[in-house]
């Protein structure tokens, strides 16, 4: 133990000089261009790899909370990277960093607006009449509205780890926001900060997040490869953006306090959103050790809509390892790639 010990506090001293700070760090974002922007939002188109192998284009809608690199935060690691390389031609919708401006803006310019102009766009540039639509946790809420309003323009839609049914979350995110005070909240501050929703992310898995994470990062200091993925994490969690006050509150208040999405209550734009109108080819991707959003909470979904073909797969990893990790790049893309390619035109 003492021996131990010596060698932690070494490493320790010697951190300084191993690893990068978080502005030194490059994530080597897969190279893109901005092909539509709208206000804060913008439409990233992802320079091709290979051949396509595709003609139906993917647009991404990746979640209200922290940033897309996640999705792109190490070549070896790369969500969007590997997709490309599979042929799939790729957009991603980036929420930009919401102003005070924002804060009345909700579900219905979010959905209705910014996402229906982006896929308005694609099919337009690509002369595709439908397109693919994958939804990462609450950009697979919106994703799963969108479709439920606009079904003629989704020719396949994939949901990974969506927010869906509020009443089976069991998270620590969900219980408090069944017990929030939403309304109080909204009005006083207007957008949801970034210092609250990083707080509330920190605060999930306490001692894995603070002391065993730092822990592990001193033991392994030595271990480059282990520092820089660390360090981008780290980079990325530390990044997020506010949210705007009048979605947030919708959000609250249908999804997890009253529970609307699922029962086919909620409405958005003045109208019904109704989980009956997907009937598109529907692919369900949950994790088994999900903190963030329960597999419970995103498995409805599945037997909610209409789809005759309808997949739905359970991976033993996180919210993040499903989508970021190399247990993402061996067994879940492969499968979503191929997934995609039997439904997609060629």
């Amino acid at each position: 133990m003492l021996a131990d010990f010596i060698k932690l506090n070494k490493n320790i001293l010697e951190a300084p000089n191993l690893a990068k700070s978080l502005e030194e760090i490059d994530l080597e974002v897969t190279p893109n261009e901005v092909v539509y922007s709208e206000g804060k939002v913008r439409l990233l188109h992802f320079n091709p790899l290979v051949q396509r192998q595709v003609k139906t284009p993917l647009v991404i809608a990746y979640a209200l909370v922290n940033r897309f690199h996640i999705l792109d935060i190490h070549p070896k690691k790369s969500w969007v990277r590997n997709l490309l390389n599979q042929g799939v031609d790729v957009y991603l919708i980036d929420w930009g960093t919401p102003t005070q401006i924002n804060r009345h803006e909700g579900f219905d310019d979010y959905v209705n607006g910014y996402m229906d102009n982006c896929i308005d766009f694609v099919r337009k540039e690509s002369s595709s009449d439908t397109i693919s639509l994958q939804g990462y946790c609450t950009g697979g809420t919106l994703s799963a509205v969108y479709s439920a309003l606009h079904p003629e323009k989704i020719k396949n839609l994939t949901l990974t780890a969506p927010v869906i049914d509020g009443r089976r979350d069991s998270t620590v995110v969900s219980n408090l926001a069944k017990h929030m005070d939403v309304d109080k909240l909204v009005d006083t501050l207007g957008n949801m900060p970034p210092e609250l929703m990083y707080y509330v992310f920190s605060i999930l898995k306490p001692f894995e997040q603070g002391f065993e994470k730092y822990l592990n990062f001193f033991k392994n200091i030595h271990d480059k490869e282990y520092v820089e993925n660390f360090i981008r994490v780290e980079k990325w969690v530390s990044d997020t953006p506010p949210i705007p006050g009048e979605l947030y509150r919708q959000w609250i208040k249908d999804v997890y306090q009253e529970n609307l999405l699922i029962n086919n209550n909620m409405y958005v734009g003045g109208r019904q959103v109704s989980l009956k109108n997907i009937t598109m080819p529907l692919l369900t991707q949950v994790a088994v050790g999900d903190h963030l959003v329960s597999p419970e909470c995103s498995m409805p979904i599945h037997y909610a809509v209409s789809s005759q073909d309808k997949t739905l797969k359970i991976y033993p990893t996180g919210h993040v390892g499903m989508i970021a990790s190399s247990f993402s790049q061996k067994k879940v893309l492969p499968e979503f790639g191929q997934w995609l390619v039997e439904r997609s035109e060629k």
